[in-house]
């Protein structure tokens, strides 16, 4: 299984810590948190990983180098213009010749990538067959500023609202950042076009009546997005087990 780890964006939340950084470059307990994200991926056997770039590309690529190093294969996709999570893995169609995953590349967990992928490819085979993609899902508790997922009982995803107002909010579950997609869902996003998998391909997929699937985290398993200065501090303080 391969991965696109998302790495474009400047985090303008973040101020003056991202002016000449790429947010997935900052540091988290001594290493930069796109290296949690790349060893995570290995760690799960998912080592083929291309990453997207745009602000202060440089800083990623004299880094990393191939990958290496890490054990892994990198491969990477300039964007002179920001194209949006999904725009991202349009580019990158002939790479996500297969099954792959999705990180954000500014999320610090220790999430169960096997689990995840398993109950993808469960619900793919005896579910449906219109699957295109199963989303890792948390709580939060700034609903406001998430993409937010309601489900049937059976974990299919009914609605998906992308940072919703205050007087819309309907739940507390949230995209996670990590997902696995089947290579069919390239089919629905436009190419060199900005297309986000929230805001607009995942309320795209619904209406086809093409499914998307939830699997929350589990209790034990820690997410944070470390967009904003709080969650940046917080991630410094994380023990994983």
């Amino acid at each position: 299984m391969k991965a696109l780890v998302l790495a474009a964006g400047k985090g303008s939340r973040l101020q003056d810590l991202t002016r000449n950084c790429p947010k997935p470059m900052l540091p988290v307990q001594g290493k930069p948190l796109l290296e949690h994200v790349v060893c995570w991926l290995r760690d799960h056997g998912v080592t083929d990983i291309a990453l997207n770039l745009h602000h202060c590309p440089d800083v990623i690529t004299d880094y990393f180098g191939n990958g290496e190093a890490w054990g892994v294969t990198l491969s990477y996709s300039y964007e002179a213009t920001l194209l949006g999570t999904a725009g991202a893995a349009k580019r990158l169609a002939a790479f996500l010749d297969e099954p792959f995953v999705v990180a954000y590349g500014d999320v610090f967990t220790n999430l169960n990538l096997a689990r995840l992928i398993a109950a993808h490819q469960q619900r793919l085979h005896t579910m449906s067959a219109d699957t295109l993609a199963t989303l890792a899902l948390y709580r939060v508790p700034n609903p406001t500023e998430c993409g937010l997922v309601e489900m049937d009982s059976t974990g299919r995803v009914t609605r998906f609202v992308e940072k919703p107002p205050a007087d819309q909010v309907f739940t507390d579950l949230a995209n996670a950042g990590v997902m696995v997609c089947e290579p069919e869902i390239l089919r629905f996003i436009p190419a060199e076009t900005s297309v986000d998998f929230g805001r607009d391909l995942f309320p795209k997929l619904l209406a086809a009546g093409k499914a998307v699937w939830g699997q929350a985290i589990a209790e034990e398993e820690v997410l944070i997005d470390i967009g904003t200065p709080n969650a940046f501090q917080r991630a410094q303080q994380v023990m994983f087990a």
